[in-house]
């Protein structure tokens, strides 16, 4: 039984693949995917050094790789799926090199870029975050935090871009 990778419309094995380790199973899932890809891996047949010279990788680190001796570098893994048309995440967990949790199919609704964001916490809350209870460093801490918002809505409302560093001069 096989289902369809959600990214790509690719087949996924409904089990991993055989294998020990890691690295046999990631061999077996890359080797089905490039088969599957188009690839003859037969002996002789040139698949191997075709898929080595889509991917970026010597002949011999992809025999290594495509039977289990050695998992690919990170920085082959994108090359790697593209040429099998396969997802990173879905050879990664498929292969059991990583958990299903550890890399989530959803993307993280609740992150927001730092331009979208507005602040929410205050500086108190900010120091109770910090841990900082000390009354002398909290009241330091909080008047350096009202210090800067004050300077930073100064610079934000100063129209004239040539007096730029004046309100942190005067700080």
């Amino acid at each position: 039984m096989e289902n369809h990778d959600q990214e790509a419309g690719t087949p996924t094995p409904a089990i991993p693949p055989p294998g020990d380790t890691p690295a046999e199973r990631f061999g077996a899932l890359v080797t089905e995917r490039a088969r599957l890809a188009g690839y003859n891996l037969d002996t002789g047949a040139g698949g191997r050094s075709e898929l080595a010279r889509d991917i970026g990788m010597s002949p011999s680190a992809v025999g290594r790789m495509l039977s289990g001796k050695t998992l690919p570098m990170p920085q082959q893994l994108e090359p790697i799926a593209r040429a099998v048309k396969t997802p990173i995440r879905t050879l990664l967990v498929m292969a059991g090199v990583i958990s299903e949790t550890s890399w989530p199919t959803e993307a993280y609704s609740d992150v927001r870029s730092a331009s979208e964001q507005t602040p929410t916490v205050s500086p108190e809350a900010a120091a109770d975050a910090w841990g900082i209870r000390e009354p002398g460093i909290r009241a330091m801490l909080l008047g350096t935090i009202q210090h800067a918002i004050s300077l930073q809505v100064e610079a934000d409302n100063r129209t004239d871009g040539d007096d730029r560093g004046e309100a942190i001069a005067r700080g």
